[in-house]
């Protein structure tokens, strides 16, 4: 049927209704309508109303609630993912939380072990420090010791040339010193 002749179908009905209505007088016990009729009548009324209501919003209010249904099914799966996704992000967190006691453990051996280590590599290099500064030390004082010893035979042996020097000066008179310079001279030429 077409939505026009449901309409046009209840305003008759209605009309009708609303006729008997008019009709009676109001008054049931003076040969008017029993008080069942009137009660009949009304229900009936009603009915029409219902039912043209029904079918111009019916579809429109079916089709609200079923909208309302589906999106509200639709929210609650969302929300089930939602809180799914969230327990498996707080059990990640449970978990790395867990984990951080022993990452923190595993970082401090670590840093331990690498303290350890530079210890020793910066203990071995004062050592090797300490021992080329010892050698060095050694190898300085041993140069200072010869260039003492030598500025002393140095000295030492001008003091015995000259020493040398004043007693031969001493005791030579010119015809020595004439005769040790030619033989003096005599040597050198030959070798």
């Amino acid at each position: 049927m077409s939505r026009y002749k449901t309409i046009g179908i209840a305003l008759a009905l209605t009309l009708l209704a609303a006729a008997a209505a008019f009709a009676s007088d109001g008054h049931a016990d003076e040969g008017g309508q029993t008080p069942g009729m009137n009660l009949f009548w009304r229900l009936l009324n009603i009915a029409i109303f219902i039912g043209v209501l029904y079918k111009l919003v019916g579809d429109k209010a079916r089709a609200f609630f079923t909208g309302r249904r589906d999106g509200i099914r639709t929210e609650l799966e969302d929300m089930e993912t939602r809180k799914t996704a969230a327990e498996r992000r707080l059990a990640e967190i449970q978990e790395s939380i867990a984990n951080l006691d022993a990452e923190r453990k595993a970082i401090l051996e670590e840093s331990k072990a690498q303290a350890e280590q530079l210890k020793s590599v910066i203990l071995a290099e004062a050592h090797k420090q300490a021992e080329q500064v010892r050698e060095q030390a050694l190898r300085t004082a041993e140069n200072e010791g010869k260039a003492a010893i030598e500025q002393l035979r140095a000295a030492l042996a001008d003091e015995i040339v000259a020493a040398a020097e004043a007693l031969l000066q001493s005791k030579l008179d010119d015809a020595q010193h004439d005769k040790l310079i030619n033989n003096s001279l005599t040597k050198v030429v030959l070798n």
